[in-house]
């Protein structure tokens, strides 16, 4: 049976370093923004848009401004990170590229992308570590600012590409954050949890995955919990 893999990529397939939060920081500079305080926000499992959004709302920003001051911080974001990401800026989590490789190599799996990244900057996070050829496609933070809504974006954009309708545990997200863990659930999708990022294995383990690992070293059995 054929299974679609959907990768998250921050914390989950690489660390970026502070690239991502200083090209936000400068964009808001950009925007008239001197100091968007960062402390105590929680970046992981949302998409580029939300969380534009979501600081501005923390620093009582205007409701009726928002649509108009996320979309340019956003404009001004992607360039910034994309000056920032050297290939010495980006590091590959253990056992990423081997399991990478390892499901890249099976004609019984279709891999795509799960991240609340902007396109432009998930590519060009991936490129360093030579990542993007494992990915044609996938689902983006440009498709949807609510990242629950990304699961059903992906598996459509399966269907078109591929011919073949995924569903429910032969749709399979892996991430690092409780969101990774929680926004397929509608959709019946199988979860495979990595403690590679910044939530602890407990916390993640209480969102019941149905699999959860310390990181990808045993590439092997990681790749085994997710097509069997």
């Amino acid at each position: 049976m054929q299974t679609l893999v959907l990768f998250d990529i921050d914390g989950t397939l690489l660390s970026a370093g502070r690239a991502s939060r200083e090209a936000l920081a400068q964009a808001f500079r950009r925007h008239g923004v001197a100091d968007m305080g960062f402390d105590g926000y929680d970046f992981s499992g949302k998409t580029d848009p939300q969380i534009i959004r979501e600081l501005f709302e923390r620093a009582g920003a205007c409701a009726e401004d928002l649509a108009s001051a996320v979309d340019t911080v956003l404009d001004y974001y992607l360039p910034e990170l994309e000056a920032r990401i050297a290939p010495e800026a980006v590091v590959a989590k253990r056992g990423a590229a081997d399991l990478l490789r390892l499901l890249h190599g099976r004609a019984d799996v279709t891999l795509a992308l799960l991240t609340g990244n902007h396109e432009r900057g998930a590519r060009a996070k991936l490129a360093p570590i030579g990542f993007n050829e494992y990915f044609p496609f996938g689902a983006f933070g440009n498709d949807h600012a609510d990242r629950y809504e990304l699961p059903r974006i992906a598996v459509a954009r399966a269907r078109e590409r591929t011919g073949r309708e995924f569903q429910g545990k032969r749709v399979v997200v892996v991430g690092d954050s409780v969101h990774d863990v929680a926004c397929g659930r509608g959709l019946n999708v199988k979860s495979v949890a990595v403690a590679t990022g910044l939530t602890s294995p407990e916390r993640l383990a209480r969102e019941s995955p149905d699999h959860l690992f310390a990181d990808f070293s045993d590439f092997a059995a990681v790749a085994e919990a997710i097509v069997r």
